[in-house]
């Protein structure tokens, strides 16, 4: 049961939301695993079933969970549809949104430099994994990313696996690490002549420049990337409601 003593000063399906959600940082509901009914979890959680019902219907809406009609709520897993659909922005001209495919550049260890030591909370000295690949829509080159993770969530990334096409997954299902929202930043720059030539366009070419931070289901910063796009037949998207 909550008490005033359990939590601080928030509204009460605040409260409930917090620890529903730490069970799920926890791992006692899966993902893809069904939750108990708001009947059950009110009982449990000594509230009504309507605070349990506005505890989810948040949660539903930040995409921890989906609702199934008549089924029921269960805690949300990427896969490559939601990955696409949730993090992927970029599509053609003619607003058709189109599946990446992948070719891994180099996956490297070093220790973290000053953008990676900021960007991903980490300590001097500590040491992360560099991916760069091309993303190819169309089967032609459009985006560079160079992603970085820190070693001590991912010891062994791009080792024992193929790297996949939607990283998200991987993290989930792999590492039990969670993606579940990205802090983005976009400006235009010029493509440097590394990136040029994996994109097949002259140096200093126009490009969008997207700097995102990924952040876990328990709020720590799992990975940046940096992505240069060709946007001569693609733009970014983004759809407010």
């Amino acid at each position: 049961m909550v008490t005033s003593s359990t939590l601080n000063y928030q509204p009460l399906y605040k409260q409930i939301k917090s620890l529903i959600l730490q069970r799920v940082i926890d791992g006692i509901w899966a993902p893809g695993s069904a939750l108990p009914s708001e009947q059950q979890l009110a009982k449990e959680f000594g509230v009504s079933q309507g605070t349990i019902r506005k505890a989810l219907d948040e949660m539903t809406a930040e995409n921890i969970f989906v609702r199934k009609q008549g089924k029921g709520t269960y805690v949300s897993q990427h896969s490559a549809n939601r990955s696409l659909f949730h993090f992927f922005y970029i599509v053609s001209n003619d607003g058709k949104r189109v599946m990446p495919d992948s070719r891994v550049i180099s996956v490297i260890r070093s220790t973290a430099n000053k953008g990676e030591i900021e960007r991903l909370d980490l300590k001097q000295g500590e040491k992360v994994v560099r991916l760069k690949r091309i993303r190819l829509l169309n089967k032609k080159p459009v985006i560079v990313e160079h992603i970085s993770l820190a070693v001590k969530m991912f010891s062994d990334f791009g080792k024992k696996e193929d790297i996949p096409n939607t990283l998200y997954e991987l993290y989930e299902s792999q590492y039990d690490v969670r993606v579940m929202k990205a802090v983005e930043k976009l400006r235009a720059v010029k493509l440097k002549k590394e990136d040029a030539i994996h994109l097949e366009l002259p140096e200093g070419t126009p490009v969008l420049e997207i700097d995102r931070t990924a952040i876990s289901l328990d709020q720590r910063p799992v990975e940046w990337r940096l992505s240069y796009i060709d946007t001569q037949n693609y733009f970014y998207l983004s759809e407010l409601t």
